[in-house]
């Protein structure tokens, strides 16, 4: 069973239309709805709630994956990778600029 990657326009590997470079694809699961999505605007036009509202706090807990092959990752393995740990994809170093919204600290 594949992972269903919510968003605005999203393809095969989680871009959407607020972040399709060739690095974009990772997604992020809301922990007030538990679905991953391809970025956090992408979630706020979908949802009726924020994705600032419900950070992840676990750092335990997988809640990325890797858009190309479907990996699940915690956020100390995200953030200690420049590339997916499974298939070796590239991530977009980019996406730290929104660790705020995503992490809480």
């Amino acid at each position: 069973m594949t992972i269903q990657i919510n968003g605005l326009l999203v393809d095969d590997q989680s871009r959407c239309q607020h972040y399709h470079s060739t690095l974009d694809i990772v997604a992020l699961k809301c922990f007030g709805c538990l679905k991953y999505y391809a970025c956090y605007q992408c979630h706020d036009s979908l949802e009726e709630h924020s994705f600032r509202a419900y950070p992840c706090q676990l750092k335990q807990d997988k809640v990325l994956i890797c858009g190309v092959c479907r990996h699940e990752m915690t956020i100390e393995e995200y953030q200690q990778a420049l590339v997916c740990s499974h298939c070796h994809s590239a991530f977009n170093p980019a996406c730290s600029k929104h660790y705020d919204i995503y992490f809480e600290k």
